[in-house]
């Protein structure tokens, strides 16, 4: 079992920036994937990055190199720097782990960018 939480939420001006936070505590094995979905208000969830342990990145279509992920694999931690955040980024996000074909969610962060 792996549990994941989140931080770093919070409600933002158009134009902003956020620094999600997810620690990934349990049975960590060495080869996985951490990243971010979000789901907006009615819409279904969706990819905003991903990246595996050799550091390999995948981001989601919508982020336009704004948003950066990165990770601290001695902390197991994963991070997304979000900037130039804008009203359609508003969602609640939701950090992922994969490894060995099991996938585990955190429970969501809400972000809110006003306009």
């Amino acid at each position: 079992q792996v549990q994941l939480v989140e931080s770093g939420g919070g409600l933002v001006q158009d134009g902003g920036s956020l620094r999600l936070s997810c620690v990934a505590s349990g049975s960590i094995a060495s080869l996985n994937t951490m990243g971010w979905y979000r789901r907006a208000p009615g819409k279904q969830r969706k990819l905003v990055a991903t990246i595996t342990s050799q550091r390999i990145t995948n981001y989601g279509d919508s982020v336009g190199g704004r948003f950066t992920i990165s990770r601290d694999s001695a902390k197991n931690t994963v991070y997304l720097q979000m900037n130039s955040l804008k009203p359609e980024d508003t969602a609640v996000y939701y950090c992922y782990f994969r490894a060995n074909w099991f996938e585990y969610w955190g429970q969501g962060t809400q972000v809110t960018v006003s306009s």
